[in-house]
């Protein structure tokens, strides 16, 4: 219970003090590229189920359909505008309502598409017993993952045999410690990594 009403005060009031930047930003995506400010997808939140994240549109309309992950640090599909809100992770500023409408947590594991959830084993599969975050302990030590997709000769199997296995030993790990205050410390990190 205290988790929720501290999601649901920080991503209101994040929100809310963001919103001339948010609005800048979806003016910025409407002139650079054609199609619409926000990109929805489907990924799987707590007990496998199913909900619609937001992002800001950083891709060129139907990109998803030639892969759903990205690939080096100037993937050809990503927008002008695009690069810069993914550098900074402003395209995750909208996941605010996602945590609002209780599909997210502020902290907790990312959210992941079923088809790599669909390749989870039953150890892996824990991490649906809470919900999915905005940020987690496994973004933190991959801030570099679309650089490191991008140096592989098949991106998606090492995203697969590789990555995925040791972002969710972190976010096992995070189900293990967490706390407020674990919160708090994973948060403080996330804006500090950013901002450097």
């Amino acid at each position: 219970m205290l988790k929720r009403i501290f999601d649901l005060l920080s991503s209101l009031t994040v929100f809310l003090l963001l919103l001339p930047i948010t609005l800048l930003i979806a003016l910025l995506i409407i002139a650079d590229s054609k199609g619409g400010v926000f990109y929805k997808q489907e990924r799987i939140g707590k007990n496998g189920k199913p909900f619609l994240l937001w992002k800001f549109r950083t891709m060129s309309v139907n990109a998803d359909q030639l892969g759903l992950i990205t690939v080096g640090g100037r993937d050809p599909r990503v927008t002008r505008v695009g690069y810069y809100l993914r550098k900074y992770k402003l395209d995750e500023l909208p996941q605010l309502i996602n945590i609002m409408l209780n599909d997210m947590s502020v902290v907790g594991p990312r959210p992941e598409v079923k088809k790599y959830v669909d390749l989870y084993t039953k150890k892996q599969q824990q991490v649906l017993q809470v919900k999915p975050g905005l940020t987690d302990l496994a973004s933190l030590n991959y801030l570099n993952e679309n650089e490191l997709l991008g140096k592989a000769k098949n991106p998606e199997k090492t995203y697969i045999e590789e990555i995925m296995p040791a972002k969710l030993e972190l976010n096992l790990e995070y189900i293990e410690k967490q706390s407020l205050a674990y919160d708090l410390r994973i948060i403080f990190k996330t804006i500090s990594k950013i901002m450097s």
